[in-house]
């Protein structure tokens, strides 16, 4: 149940304008207590309104957990949304969680906004 529901989850949801934090999660189902972890993905989370990194991921998580899934922060950065522009621009690091994968963040970006020129780069903060 659990497995197909992990395909419900979108892969990006983040804010649609503007330079905000976002993070990086690994999402899989909750396995019986002793059995391994089965499949899983990736998603990308960036708000404007997290102070943090951590606020992301914390509120992210236990929305997750409250249905049926564990996840765990691969890292963070920042995100450059110019909708106008049709933009978007991945770079940066989180003090608490390291730098996320960013070319792994950029690849679901495009997919969600296949239109838009999206790069990355690991300089800044």
């Amino acid at each position: 149940m659990a497995a197909a529901g992990l395909a419900q989850i979108p892969d990006v949801d983040i804010d649609p304008e503007g330079v905000f934090k976002y993070v990086l999660i690994r999402v899989h189902p909750a396995p019986p207590s002793g059995a391994p972890a089965g499949e899983c993905k990736e998603i990308v989370r960036g708000y404007k309104w997290a102070e943090y990194h951590a606020d992301i991921y914390d509120k992210v998580s236990s929305e997750l957990q409250k249905n049926g899934f564990d996840c765990e922060c691969l890292g963070g950065g920042r995100i450059s949304h110019q909708s106008q522009d049709r933009k978007i621009h991945v770079y940066g690091y989180s003090m608490g969680y390291g730098r996320a994968q960013h070319s792994v963040s950029t690849e679901k970006i495009k997919a969600k906004y296949p239109d838009y020129e999206v790069t990355w780069a690991d300089d800044g903060y």
